[in-house]
Formats: C-alpha cells, structure tokens, sequence
C-alpha cells in the first residue's frame, strides 16, 4: 500500500470517528452537549420553551444525528477504496465540503444571537477539518510528481 493511501485511510478513518461520535452524541445527549458546549443558560433557550418546539427539536437534532452517523460509517466505507483517482476526487469534494460549511458558519449561523461565540469555534475547526484533505492533496501530489 502506498503512502498516500496510507494517508487517505488515515483522514478517513479521523473525520469517521468524528462523525460517528458527534452523530451518536447528538442523537441520544443533544441536551448535555448543548449544555457543555454552549453553556446552561443558552442550551434552555436552544431547547425550546415549549413541549411542542423541544419535540421538534429533538426530533431534528436525532434526525441530523443519524445523517452524521449515516456519514461516518460512508467515510469508514470509503477509506478502503484504493483508486487512487478516486481519492484525489473525494479529498476535492470534501474540502470543497468544509469551506462551503465554514463559510456559511460565517455568514448565516454567526448571526444567531445564541450562537455567535461559537461560530468561530465552529468555522475554525471547519477549516482545519478542510485542510487535512488539503495535506492529503499536496501529499498525494509530492508522491505523483516526484
């Protein structure tokens, strides 16, 4: 097996385990990591004031979970595949992925007046999460050309 692809099966395998955990966390502790990543008084308010709108929320929040998770076990799929091709057009993809993320963090999501300090946490951690397919990029790039 070759470096990058050694590589390439190492950020899958990280963006996975990332995934899978937010994803589980988020389906089963949505109301504990809201408190401990935005705070109590904040997580009250993100919870919803009503019967109504916390069924709604948690319904949403569960359902984003599962597509999180449903992502992690498709990132673990993908880091078998040894198409070298296919790689370099996934790594693409999933850069292109975490900017447009990051950007709209920073353009949609900062404007929400309970979510602002976190957004650039959250933007933050979106481009160090594109820059790891980046490096995966450049390296596969210094293989193929040196």
């Amino acid at each position: 097996m070759s470096t990058s692809s050694s590589a390439f099966r190492l950020i899958c395998v990280l963006h996975s385990v990332i995934a899978l955990t937010s994803g589980a966390l988020m389906m089963f502790y949505m109301k504990e990591m809201y408190a401990f990543t935005h705070g109590i008084e904040t997580a009250a308010k993100l919870l919803g004031s009503t019967p109504h709108d916390q069924l709604l929320i948690r319904t949403s929040d569960s359902f984003s979970g599962l597509l999180l998770f449903a992502i992690g076990f498709l990132l673990f799929m993908v880091s078998f595949v040894k198409d070298r091709e296919f790689q370099s057009f996934f790594a693409k993809g999933c850069t292109i992925l975490h900017v447009f993320l990051a950007l709209w963090r920073f353009w949609f999501e900062r404007r929400v007046e309970d979510l602002a300090w976190d957004c650039l946490r959250e933007t933050i951690g979106d481009i160090l999460m594109g820059f790891s397919w980046i490096f995966f990029l450049v390296y596969s790039w210094r293989e193929k050309y040196d």
